[in-house]
């Protein structure tokens, strides 16, 4: 093979590659389907039992991790509930159309620490619902006094995930697809020195949740259950 030959086949092949890489590049965001996510309005301010409490402020993160919130994600929202017997419920969601690989995102395990806390117990647990059965994280977290019982999960681009590793998979996965991934994180916490009571308090409170958002919300918040 002739030297020009050789390097008419090289660029035939760097030009092949380029195409073949720009042809994966995801594209169309999923967030762009369907309607607009809109964390005020899908979450209503009282379901079941259970209505805001006007008169908790939510502590405000430290100034470095609220940057690092704005950075990753496009909408947050949180809320305090109480029951009709003075329970609290503490409600927190993060969202980001844009999910892709690469993305950041922040796992209470990591969150929680830079704000003093530390974590005491990380478990898997399935919470179960009238869809099906939720995947989510159990944590528990103390800060002095106070001990903190909180469920979380994540779904990415409609993908039920809470490790590390999962998430990841799911960023590739869809993104093969030729699509961009959106991302939920949806956290409920309470205070209360019996973990056991508090995880059973937040699942009911989560499938009243579940319940008031309606059919066509529910999935957008849970992904696939099995």
């Amino acid at each position: 093979m002739t030297p020009w030959i050789r390097n008419v086949t090289l660029l035939a092949l760097m030009l092949a590659a380029s195409a073949g890489a720009i042809a994966l590049r995801p594209t169309q965001k999923i967030a762009d389907q369907g309607s607009k996510m809109n964390l005020e309005t899908i979450f209503p301010d009282s379901f079941g039992d259970w209505r805001t409490d006007t008169t908790i402020t939510p502590i405000a993160p430290s100034p470095e991790l609220q940057a690092t919130i704005d950075q990753t994600y496009e909408q947050t929202l949180s809320r305090t509930f109480i029951d009709k017997s003075g329970q609290r419920i503490m409600l927190s969601v993060a969202f980001s159309g844009n999910y892709g690989k690469g993305s950041q995102y922040h796992r209470p395990e990591i969150c929680y620490p830079s704000q003093g806390f530390r974590i005491l117990k990380e478990t898997n647990s399935t919470l179960s619902t009238p869809e099906g059965n939720l995947p989510v994280k159990h944590l528990v977290a103390v800060l002095g006094p106070r001990n903190e019982p909180i469920t979380y999960w994540f779904v990415i681009g409609g993908l039920q995930t809470q490790s590390s590793f999962g998430v990841r998979w799911a960023q590739i996965k869809v993104g093969l697809t030729g699509k961009v991934p959106d991302g939920l994180l949806i956290r409920v916490s309470s205070i209360d020195q019996d973990e056991v009571r508090a995880f059973q308090l937040q699942e009911n409170f989560i499938n009243k949740m579940l319940e008031a958002v309606g059919a066509n919300n529910r999935y957008r918040l849970t992904g696939r259950l099995n």
